[in-house]
């Protein structure tokens, strides 16, 4: 199979999240490749629209029946294409690609997820993981944040978040309209940290969301005790080609594509702009 040519796939079901924002049930045209199909939580795909061109989309459920489930925002001319696409319609897929989350070397830990905006749908995979693996894993705590109450994802799941044993799930956002159906704080994500009850030891830190934001944060855990290998994150950048050819996501020695997107704050960190 050519890694460059991608494959007809089709929309089963759309689901709305937000007004710019879509998860999409896909499925491939062809019952081998999604027979075959296979990612791990962490991994990308890439779309396309003939005639439009192709975008990098992070996962953000992971099916054992093949299913591909990823969640959309419009916000360029490809993703835009996307949002306009009803079930029934067909995309171009290829993918999975990169490395997904380290769910075996975290095993027997404590999980603190930290996420922003659309930052939670690479961590959706590992959430439901954990749920499903309840007995391998120690605690979990989630920490969300988005601009308003309107921007947050997957607000069906929350409350079945919360009923995971051993889990707490904190909101957060920017501003607060007067009226919300959620209970939200006021304030970056980071701000969560003096409330969190995960402690350094035993701990592994688990961060998605602007570029900035996982810099703040990854330093602030620093502070407060978190090592640098205790800490990994999903780094984004403009991929082309998905498979380390083209460059365009290189970041100082790594090709986000193909070395990531998931990396250890330890690995990534002499290469990412300082604060």
């Amino acid at each position: 199979m050519n890694s460059f040519y991608p494959n007809q796939g089709v929309i089963k079901k759309v689901k709305f999240e937000t007004t710019n924002t879509n998860t999409y049930t896909l499925a491939y045209s062809d019952q081998k490749l999604q027979k075959d199909f296979s990612p791990a939580p962490g991994q990308f795909i890439m779309l396309s629209i003939f005639g439009v061109g192709e975008s990098a989309i992070s996962l953000s459920e992971i099916c054992k029946n093949g299913s591909i489930i990823t969640t959309i925002r419009d916000v360029g001319s490809v993703t835009n294409s996307i949002i306009s696409l009803k079930e029934g319609d067909y995309i171009g897929i290829r993918g999975p690609y990169g490395n997904g989350w380290p769910l075996d070397k975290i095993k027997g830990k404590d999980i603190l997820i930290v996420s922003g905006g659309m930052g939670i749908a690479p961590l959706r995979g590992v959430i439901n993981y954990i749920k499903n693996n309840r007995k391998e894993f120690g605690y979990l705590e989630i920490l969300y944040g988005a601009r308003t109450p309107d921007d947050m994802i997957f607000t069906y799941e929350f409350d079945k978040w919360r009923k995971i044993r051993k889990t707490r799930l904190e909101l957060t956002v920017d501003s607060m309209p007067v009226k919300s159906q959620f209970e939200c704080q006021l304030g970056l994500v980071t701000s969560c940290f003096p409330r969190m009850k995960s402690k350094p030891r035993n701990s592994v830190a688990l961060l998605c969301g602007p570029e900035i934001m996982i810099r703040y944060a990854a330093k602030c855990l620093e502070t407060i005790g978190f090592k640098d290998n205790q800490i990994y994150l999903s780094l984004e950048r403009r991929m082309k080609c998905g498979i380390g050819k083209c460059g365009h996501c290189q970041v100082g020695l790594k090709f986000v594509c193909k070395d990531g997107p998931i990396f250890s704050y330890r690995d990534i960190k002499p290469f990412i702009h300082p604060l």
